[in-house]
């Protein structure tokens, strides 16, 4: 592959590495040695890290492996709910605050402690063993980003039934698919929630689906919007009515290190969504760990804002499980970015003293575009940290959030993991690890990760191949939900013995770890293998470009074509001249056959509520195709806004 981080980093070469500071340094949690200890026995030092979590039963066993299935601490019983919860309350920190929510609406705000998040779950807790919820059931929770979908959550892992929760983007047809898949009885909900200012319905979705799931017994129903919703008789419960009469104590059961915690659903491009099962002790282990140290958590003082959407698993881990462990204080926002103005985020941070925000590249590049004056009209000296997660994000992005967010101050870390990791599995650690912009810098203590070839030879510094991971590690996933030999196919038989991950990567001159994308994201223009990133990171180099996506298109001369959609910096206009001027910078930088056949401006780019940009999506619009499922969209309209404009706009060619 080209490689298109040698002239970026080139360009800036005086801000190239960034030692950590000797202050962030001496305040750290952990030091360098933390590598060699988890090098030289990662078993051990896992064991170490379970520790930290309440055991009912101590494990004496750490792991038993026989791929590609896992147990890790296999002897041991705990529950998820007293380790978030319960053992807080009972070391005298109830009155810590737990989440700060705010919601989308102006002035709608609650603050939530350990003991009334405790007292909440054990209400719902009985409210779902009244409704027949026991150990070892599935219950589907699709809800807005509101408390009880975390109430919701800890209930369930309180009772050993596993949730599935589910995005509330999703429509009827799709939940119905994963209600059905994993078995759900139980589905919780809400009449609906606020997006961009607006009411939408989530109950009249599991209505419909239901229509298609006829062994779900109880919907559980959360009075958010005050919209008229259809009630079924002897079916449907309002939240209100079942949960805020129980009783505010509940005794939690101990169950088996390996009992399933959550089964969530990750779309696939070509066949069904993958319900990615976790369970309990070794995911708790991975979240609480990475937690604690990927953000240099100090729990007594920090307040930490993970700013995703519970749907997907940068929620779960770090919305969710790994701050509760923890006992950390967290922010939860249920709106988008500009809900109440483009500097709705910076308002949040300045008014809670957010000192660890933690969000998507896409959406740091969203920030960039929309200017600086957003952020720095608001104090933001209470931050101290800053994370990236979802993608590779550019070193354009990775400085503007360094020097305007963070104002040089805090250390970045840009992490990479997946849904089926559970857990972060590469970063740098603050305080011990260098960074460099736009690099995932190392595998975490106790990963290991390696850049491997097609024949699974490692690359070695400064190659580039397939990204794998070499050893178990406890949060990674269990399998897919009644499909192991999908499970077997699809993680564990490209290289034999190790799992892998479908990103490309490469190792700089420093072996530090670069990650490129999804595999599957390579262009085939006239023979030559492009990374459809590669050319992401050339485009967002231009001073005028904020957000870039690249596909490759069917062509009738060189196979495959490169058609990129950006959207630009506020103060700079669309016109041939930049466009002719893009692809002429892409040229350059990595050469002539990698000159985008058409660049397409457009106000936005199609996204998930995660912030993921759809490229599966661009690229049915690249090549002209009827767009597929778009139920994922924050907004579908913005790409029946590009589909429009691509038909309407002339090739640059």
């Amino acid at each position: 592959m080209a490689d298109v981080h040698d002239e970026i980093e080139a360009r800036l070469s005086e801000v190239r590495q960034f030692a950590p500071s000797p202050e962030f340094a001496a305040s750290a949690n952990v030091d360098v040695s933390i590598y060699d200890i988890a090098t030289a026995d990662p078993e051990a030092f896992w064991a170490t890290q379970a520790r930290n979590l309440t055991w009912a039963t101590p494990f004496t066993t750490t792991l038993e492996w026989t791929p590609p299935n896992a147990t890790w601490f296999g002897d041991g019983t705990l529950n998820a709910s007293v380790n978030c919860l319960d053992r807080h309350v009972a070391n005298g920190r109830g009155d810590k605050v737990a989440y700060h929510f705010v919601g989308e609406p102006e002035g709608d705000t609650r603050t939530i402690t350990y003991q009334a998040l405790f007292n909440e779950v054990c209400r719902a807790a009985n409210a779902l063993t009244e409704l027949g919820v026991v150990a070892g059931d599935r219950v589907a929770i699709y809800m807005p980003m509101i408390p009880e979908a975390i109430v919701a959550m800890l209930a369930c892992a309180r009772l050993g039934a596993a949730h599935s929760v589910i995005f509330g983007g999703f429509t009827a047809d799709a939940l119905a698919h994963r209600i059905t898949d994993a078995d759900c009885r139980v589905v919780i909900t809400a009449d609906g929630g606020f997006r961009r200012g607006t009411a939408s319905g989530l109950k009249v979705n599991v209505d419909a689906a239901l229509a298609q799931c006829p062994d779900v017994h109880s919907v559980v129903v959360v009075r958010r919007t005050g919209q008229d919703v259809n009630v079924v008789d002897g079916r449907d419960h309002w939240w209100h009515d079942v949960v805020a009469p129980q009783s505010p104590h509940h005794v939690a059961q101990a169950f088996p290190a390996e009992q399933p915690l959550y089964v969530m659903y990750t779309s696939g491009t070509t066949a069904k969504p993958k319900g990615i099962l976790h369970t309990t002790a070794g995911y708790l282990t991975h979240v609480s760990t990475t937690h604690a140290m990927v953000f240099d958590l100090k729990a007594d003082t920090d307040v930490v804002w993970t700013a995703a959407d519970i749907g997907w698993v940068t929620g779960h881990s770090y919305i969710v499980y790994g701050p509760l462990c923890n006992g950390a204080t967290s922010v939860l926002y249920e709106g988008v970015p500009d809900a109440g103005g483009k500097d709705r985020w910076w308002r949040i941070v300045e008014e809670y003293g957010v000192t660890i925000l933690y969000t998507a590249p896409t959406t740091i590049r969203t920030l960039m575009k929309w200017g600086d004056e957003f952020p720095m009209a608001h104090d933001r000296s209470s931050l101290r940290l800053l994370g990236s997660v979802g993608e590779p994000i550019n070193p354009e992005a990775w400085m503007w959030y360094r020097d305007v967010i963070g104002e040089g101050r805090c250390p970045i870390v840009d992490t990479w993991w997946q849904t089926e990791t559970g857990g972060i599995m590469a970063t740098p650690l603050p305080g011990v690890t260098a960074t460099k912009p736009g690099a995932a810098m190392r595998a975490f203590p106790g990963i290991s990760l390696d850049v491997v070839d097609h024949e699974g030879t490692s690359v070695g510094n400064s190659g580039g191949g397939f990204l794998v991971v070499n050893k178990p590690w406890p949060g990674m996933t269990r399998g897919i939900w009644g499909d192991p030999q999908r499970f077997q196919e699809t993680y564990w038989s490209q290289v034999p013995g190790r799992y892998f991950a479908g990103d490309g990567a490469k190792l700089d001159d420093d072996g530090d770890l670069w990650i490129l994308g999804r595999i599957d994201d390579v262009m085939n223009v006239s023979g030559h293998r492009l990374s459809t990133a590669e050319v992401e990171h050339c485009l967002v180099a231009h001073a005028s470009v904020a957000e870039a996506a690249v596909v490759g298109a069917s062509d009738e001369t060189t196979g495959q074509a490169v058609v990129a959609f950006v959207t630009l910096r506020s103060g700079f206009d669309a016109d041939d001249a930049l466009v002719d001027e893009l692809r002429a910078l892409v040229s350059k930088m990595i050469g002539p056959i990698a000159k985008p056949k058409r660049i397409l401006v457009t106000p936005e780019l199609p996204k998930t509520r995660s912030g993921k940009i759809m490229r599966r999506l661009l690229r049915d619009v690249a090549e002209h195709r009827s767009l597929g499922d778009t139920t994922t969209l924050l907004d579908p309209s913005v790409l029946s806004m590009i589909d429009d404009l691509m038909r309407s706009t002339p090739s640059d060619d």
